[in-house]
């Protein structure tokens, strides 16, 4: 029997190249759910050519409307709506696989209770370990769950890891991220003041959501994949380190303890790690172009210890500082970004403005350390309500 797969944030840049790929092996996957946020249209489209058993919608207007275009075409799905139903249907006892892209911490419960559930987890959501940690990391050992990153960095970090986890820690030196530098690489850090949301979301390597290209402008993608590692890999973040590769052929390196380096390449098309989860430990096609050596240009590498790289993207720096403090700090610097980012996007604060609403956020909320799901979800209300208030004296 085909495994059932189950996809979170369906209507997404992930969602839909997970799509791809399934539609790539007929007969190989059996999409049983799909579920977005508010894009009926899009998931409409998406019931229409894979005929899910349940469409979920986290918007119960948008689900009502989804239904009824369901029903006129005589598909077979059925639309649920809510943030539970979706938790519901990640843990569902008929699937197998459960891919997790939704954006932001909004993607949490129901990661736990596919995890709790012992599911296979294909994880390109980074806020549920940056939110979660060992919490979430606890809840996937408990569940018999077998985690596998999905985010092209993590992806290339676990490729090229000893298939025995139990040796990572003593044969692993360091945990080397790659990083394209996004849209203002080589910009001058005194301009970024007057960035707009298209420039900042105009990524020149990756094609990605509005949120995730923001953050990769702000180098803010980077920290939360630092985070992500230390709770994935469990290496000390001080053994985690990242460079600049401005051509993103080089997904992510591990350097073990005699020097040497394992890297993992490829064209940067988020089908290569996606088809790697469905289908672990073998592989298949994914669609994806392969690397020509004969015309590819030379690799390059820069260093985030330059002056100018430190000036363009401050808030690099904050991951090893979250990682030091109380557990669930990373939880609020992530919801604090969340919040910043969406400003920008709305235009009610500047591109250089996002670092601030994150360190002034950290500032401000006392984390005493956070060993449940409700505490951790505690701290993220309270860091969005703070953020928001800074972004309001902002505006101002």
């Amino acid at each position: 029997m085909a495994p059932r797969v189950v996809i979170l944030g369906s209507t997404g840049s992930v969602g839909a190249n997970t799509l791809d790929v399934i539609s790539r092996h007929p007969g190989r996957f059996e999409v049983f759910a799909l579920t977005a946020s508010t894009r009926v249209d899009a998931m409409l489209a998406q019931c229409v050519a894979h005929k899910p058993a349940f469409a979920v919608m986290a918007d119960a207007a948008s689900a009502r409307l989804l239904d009824q275009q369901c029903k006129s075409l005589n598909l077979p799905t059925r639309v649920l709506s809510g943030a539970d139903a979706i938790a519901d249907i990640a843990a569902h006892e008929q699937v197998q696989i459960v891919m997790a892209a939704i954006v932001g911490a909004a993607g949490l419960a129901a990661c736990m209770r596919a995890a709790s559930a012992g599911k296979r987890l294909l994880l390109a959501n980074k806020e549920a370990l940056v939110v979660g940690g060992s919490v979430f990391m606890q809840a996937v050992a408990q569940g018999g769950a077998k985690l596998l990153p999905i985010d092209s960095e993590h992806s290339a970090i676990f490729q090229s890891l000893p298939d025995d986890a139990s040796t990572w820690e003593a044969r692993i030196d360091k945990l080397i991220l790659t990083a394209s530098g996004g849209p203002f690489r080589q910009r001058d850090p005194a301009t970024l003041r007057d960035v707009l949301p298209e420039q900042a979301c105009a990524h020149p390597n990756w094609v990605m959501g509005r949120k995730i290209s923001v953050d990769s402008a702000t180098m803010m993608n980077k920290v939360l994949e630092v985070i992500e590692a230390r709770f994935l890999f469990g290496v000390p973040s001080a053994r985690i380190s990242v460079v600049i590769h401005p051509q993103s052929v080089i997904h992510s390196m591990v350097q073990y303890r005699d020097n040497s380096i394992v890297a993992q390449l490829g064209t940067p098309d988020m089908r290569v790690p996606i088809a790697y989860g469905l289908c672990w430990p073998e592989r298949m096609a994914s669609g994806a172009d392969a690397l020509d050596f004969q015309t590819l240009a030379a690799m390059t590498f820069e260093s985030m210890d330059d002056p100018l790289h430190q000036a363009r993207f401050p808030g690099l720096k904050l991951a090893w500082q979250v990682l030091e403090a109380a557990h669930g700090t990373p939880a609020v610097l992530n919801a604090a970004n969340e919040v910043a980012v969406e400003a920008f996007l709305d235009g009610r604060i500047r591109f250089d403005q996002i670092h601030g609403v994150n360190a002034h956020t950290l500032d401000t909320i006392d984390v005493h350390g956070a060993d449940s799901l409700d505490a951790l979800l505690q701290l993220d209300h309270q860091a969005r309500a703070q953020a928001q208030r800074q972004v309001a004296s902002l505006a101002r």
